[in-house]
């Protein structure tokens, strides 16, 4: 019997070996790049309603969550030694050094949202794979072109088992904050009639 192996595999990089890179100034300063399943993911840019939205939770959940948790807008979370994204939002738990010596890992994790706008596909297949398998309880997806949130859920080492789609009247309330509801019209960037 005669195994046969694939022609190449990729090389994947660690969080230490993407850390010194950036030190090394390998990306440019500029360059908005991430880290999952130990592929180096250069970002799109940001649009106004990408921005605008990402404004609008950050203000919705610190003003709803208060000294709950705390609310980390496109920061790194290390979701294991080759998985470092820059989620859109973050809800985290409060830490006494304000994360200082560390980003935070999925057990001080309780909410992780992105925003698609051109990421839609990548965001609800690439990185809810990558939060399903480091134990992300709750991933949201907001799709800015047809106004929807998805809402992720049971995650395991495939995947969510769950995936709920909320249209733009519905509210949805974070697992670890029942008692916040939350609506998608509060989310969403207002339509601008030109």
């Amino acid at each position: 019997m005669q195994t046969t192996e694939a022609p190449f595999t990729l090389r994947l990089w660690t969080v230490e070996e993407y850390y010194q890179m950036a030190a090394a100034g390998i990306f440019h300063p500029e360059e908005r790049v991430e880290l999952i399943a130990g592929q180096i993911i250069r970002m799109s840019a940001k649009g106004t309603a990408h921005t605008s939205a990402v404004g609008r939770i950050s203000r919705l959940l610190q003003n709803r969550l208060g000294q709950q948790a705390w609310i980390r807008k496109e920061d790194p979370i290390q979701l294991d030694n080759f998985s470092e994204p820059e989620p859109d939002i973050a809800v985290v738990r409060l830490d006494p050094l304000d994360y200082a010596d560390h980003h935070p890992t999925p057990s001080e994790v309780y909410l992780i949202i992105e925003v698609a706008d051109s990421s839609l596909k990548y965001d609800r297949e690439t990185k809810a794979k990558a939060y399903a398998k480091s134990g992300i309880a709750d991933y949201w997806v907001l799709d800015l072109i047809d106004r929807k949130l998805h809402v992720f859920r049971e995650s395991t080492q495939e995947g969510y088992q769950s995936e709920v789609i909320f249209s733009e009247g519905a509210s949805v309330s974070p697992l670890q904050f029942p008692d916040i509801a939350i609506t998608l019209q509060d989310m969403l960037p207002p339509l601008i009639v030109q």
